[in-house]
């Protein structure tokens, strides 16, 4: 069964804070509910996950386990009191060997049972041009600097996992493994929807009205369009190609909407007054 991201179903950080959580469901909650999507199978799966989602992240408990062990969280009890079981069971095989060979034995060294070491989680921070390509990162955890690389096109909430970079194994057992989980701010100019990019333009009135050719800020450099005469305020043009990277498809990318605001002048002269008055009577 493939491991779902519960955070990722809500569309929320990780660092969430219970209303975050709580608005999040409501909001997905009303927009799969089954009643208004009848016929719609993929709704009938997506509202399941979201109250599955929201059951474990609302309850404190719950969470804690689910941060801590990821898919594995259901046993997570299980997994603690077989693990101090067999930790007990070594401690008191080892007293045995010591109360009757004074001291510790080969023989008692190789009995002693591997543990696998503890899976670590982490956060990392990224703003959109960070994300935007393919790069370094170095990370602290738990006292020890990894550097990983970030895949462009990653997206905000996905988490990744490093093997064998959580906690040390007990007794020459595997190390953990490191989940990384990816915290992407906002845009000022852009939003980002899945692999797609949103933006706004100004127009002045007379390039609205005649026509002609602007340049606006792209994410990562800038972007000469044509404009078409008298359009619309709210008008919405699409740059294919232009938006953000598909996550592992190196050179594909999403596309650019762009809302055309179109600019009232002010401050107008009493001649400029008067040409609207004329234009306004033809």
């Amino acid at each position: 069964m493939n491991f779902i991201d519960y955070y990722k179903i809500l569309g929320i950080a990780k660092t969430a804070n219970p209303k975050e959580i709580k608005n999040a469901y409501r909001k997905l909650a009303r927009k799969y509910h089954p009643d208004l999507n009848q016929n719609d199978s993929d709704a009938k799966r997506n509202f399941q996950q979201i109250n599955e989602a929201n059951e474990v992240l609302s309850d404190p408990e719950k969470r804690k386990k689910y941060d801590l062990h990821g898919e594995n969280w259901q046993h997570a009890e299980e997994f603690e009191n077989r693990k101090n079981q067999q930790r007990q069971s070594e401690t008191d095989f080892s007293g045995f060997f010591e109360s009757m060979f004074g001291g510790g034995s080969a023989g008692g060294r190789g009995r002693q049972v591997k543990y696998r070491g503890e899976d670590y989680n982490a956060e990392l921070h990224l703003n959109l041009t960070d994300a935007y390509i393919t790069h370094q990162q170095t990370l602290t955890v738990n006292g020890r600097n990894i550097r990983i690389t970030v895949p462009a096109g990653i997206e905000n909430g996905q988490t990744i996992k490093i093997s064998g970079h959580g906690g040390p194994g007990i007794n020459g057992g595997p190390n953990g493994d490191l989940y990384i989980t990816f915290s992407i701010s906002n845009h000022p100019l852009f939003k980002r929807l899945g692999d797609n990019l949103y933006t706004t333009a100004e127009l002045d009135l007379y390039t609205a009205v005649l026509g002609g050719e602007i340049t606006i800020d792209a994410l990562m450099g800038k972007v000469k369009l044509k404009v078409k005469p008298e359009t619309q305020n709210g008008s919405k043009i699409k740059l294919k190609g232009k938006g953000y990277p598909v996550y592992r498809k190196e050179g594909i990318f999403g596309d650019l909407y762009i809302t055309y605001v179109v600019k009232i002048p002010t401050n107008l002269t009493d001649s400029q007054k008067a040409l609207f008055i004329e234009l306004s009577k033809s």
